[in-house]
């Protein structure tokens, strides 16, 4: 197992890199091999608290991991303002590349980091968990299946959170120069993409007032996006109002919901609700039929799953000579594309932005 595994470095020791730190050990499919900050006593602190192995590599610059050449790929949870600067950099040292999202600050530099991936044939993946949990699968045979779903008509999703005030002065995501995005809203784009099965909207339009720090980050905002054959999806995006990550899909037969699309209520059980042909009893005294709950278990966590997927497709490449696959590439493009969308419709005065592929 150990002559198989992929050797993952890490760049940075960002919160989230612990999370996928623990799934990386749980994997089985790859091995923390290093890790890599700008500090060396911050690097030796994070391997010590995060269960790296007594053998693992501790470095006190990131670019000592990519030049590491028993490194086979990276993960890379630095802020987005550095992710062209480090992606690129990966890229060009031959790294398979485990992105943090948002991927870019805009699709003008995630070009720049999927050409680098192309020219070097490295495997490209975001770091968005809930793509990789069998319920998101299971969900997907719900929304294609005509009989029950019907034809596609809507789709809304919502992401939120109260920061506090700690977050809101001083976190990587309130800061212009870091994550300039602020709450701009990867997740809710991708949950809309991935319920339309990844079409791309032909227009965008943002809602007004959004919410500004003042740095000028966007702190609250949505939007709605149009289809040109009549479907619409809508989002909301926070740091100020309660944790809820919404979701919710409307055909003509069927309806999907739920309540914690991005990381679910439990670690190893995840649920999700479908109405079909749903009507009123007798005087409107309720539904019938009611809608059915639907419960997927898993032992394995969806960001282990994330890391296992990303494993594979790099030890594709690696022992078999395999392509790297352009589906994941292909997914974060659209959710950037979509995201300048929305950017551009607040800038240009909440006007309608058409999106070119």
């Amino acid at each position: 197992m150990a002559d198989s595994t992929i050797q993952i470095g890490i760049l940075g020791c960002a919160e989230i890199a612990r999370k996928v730190s623990r799934a990386i050990l749980i994997s089985q499919t790859a091995t923390l091999y290093a890790v890599g900050s700008r500090s060396i006593e911050k690097a030796q602190k994070f391997a010590a608290d995060n269960g790296f192995p007594a053998t693992a590599k501790v470095y006190g610059s990131y670019e000592e991991v990519l030049d590491d050449p028993n490194v086979d790929a990276v993960y890379v949870p630095l802020p987005t303002s550095l992710h062209i600067k480090w992606a690129v950099l990966a890229a060009q040292k031959k790294k398979h590349l485990l992105l943090e999202k948002p991927v870019a600050l805009n699709v003008e530099e995630m070009d720049v980091i999927l050409a680098a991936c192309e020219a070097n044939g490295v495997q490209f993946m975001d770091g968005t968990m809930w793509m990789h949990h069998p319920r998101t699968a299971q969900m997907r045979e719900f929304l294609s299946d005509a009989k029950q779903f019907g034809e596609f008509k809507s789709v809304n999703t919502c992401f939120t959170f109260t920061a506090d005030q700690n977050f809101l002065e001083n976190d990587i995501r309130v800061k212009p120069d870091l994550d300039g995005l602020g709450a701009l809203g990867w997740y809710c784009v991708r949950g809309i993409l991935w319920a339309t099965d990844y079409e791309l909207p032909k227009s965008v339009i943002a809602l007004r007032n959004p919410v500004y720090n003042k740095a000028g980050v966007i702190i609250s905002c949505g939007a709605s996006l149009f289809w040109e054959d009549g479907k619409v999806g809508t989002f909301h995006c926070s740091f100020l109002t309660n944790l809820t990550m919404d979701l919710t899909a409307v055909g003509t037969k069927g309806t999907l919901h739920l309540h914690d699309f991005i990381i679910p209520f439990e670690e190893k059980k995840a649920s999700y609700i479908s109405a079909v042909e749903c009507g009123f009893k007798e005087l409107a005294l309720g539904w019938v039929p009611k809608p059915s709950e639907h419960t997927v278990t898993t032992d394995i966590p969806q960001e282990v799953l994330m890391v296992r997927e990303f494993c594979k497709l790099v030890g594709s490449i690696k022992n078999e000579g395999a392509t790297p696959e352009k589906k994941w590439p292909t997914l974060s493009r659209k959710t950037t594309l979509v995201l300048d969308a929305v950017k551009a419709s607040i800038e240009k005065g909440f006007e309608a932005v058409e999106i070119a592929s």
